[in-house]
């Protein structure tokens, strides 16, 4: 909402596309294919015409509605033993936090796939599922409560990332 007020401001003549997200590697291809202009996802920039710009680092929290069971004594047991809800834009269960867990001989149940974080409060608020989400996502949400991961789950950069052929646009560069 911020950037479409800004660019409704000083750019008035600009359209916004916004693509649904699946994968870093499907957001590479459609700026490599010119399907998309901008994208904005966890990037490892390597040699593929890509330019990139860091956005921010980010780090995950433990979200679930304040009259979970969990929400007074929250604890590694509590969170292994509630549904999750997981994000991917695949619909797959499976994500790094189950290969630490496997790794570690422990799992947990997923109850719920959804592919974006925007479903994810409101199935928190009306269930007794946990999420793990970044941050901001839970700060910009409110109503919820928040916990450090039971387990060491690594943060992730976010990137603004364009192909080195729209460099010299005028419009992409303006947003």
């Amino acid at each position: 909402a911020p950037l479409a007020a800004k660019l409704a401001e000083t750019a008035p003549g600009l359209d916004l596309v916004v693509q649904p997200w699946l994968s870093a590697e499907a957001a590479r291809r459609a700026l490599a294919e010119g399907s998309a202009d901008l994208a904005v996802s966890v990037f490892a920039p390597g040699e593929d015409g890509l330019r990139y710009t860091h956005l921010l680092g980010e780090r995950y929290v433990v979200a679930m509605r304040p009259g979970h069971p969990a929400a007074t004594a929250f604890d590694r047991a509590r969170w292994l033993a509630s549904p999750h809800i997981v994000v991917s834009g695949r619909g797959e269960r499976t994500t790094p936090v189950y290969e630490e867990l496997a790794r570690r001989g422990l799992a947990r149940r997923v109850g719920f796939v959804v592919p974006g974080f925007q479903m994810v409060p409101t199935l928190l608020r009306q269930t007794d599922m946990m999420a793990l989400l970044p941050s901001r996502v839970v700060a910009a949400e409110g109503g919820l409560v928040s916990f450090p991961p039971p387990v060491p789950v690594a943060g992730f950069p976010l990137h603004l990332a364009w192909h080195q052929r729209r460099a010299g646009d005028a419009g992409l560069r303006h947003v």
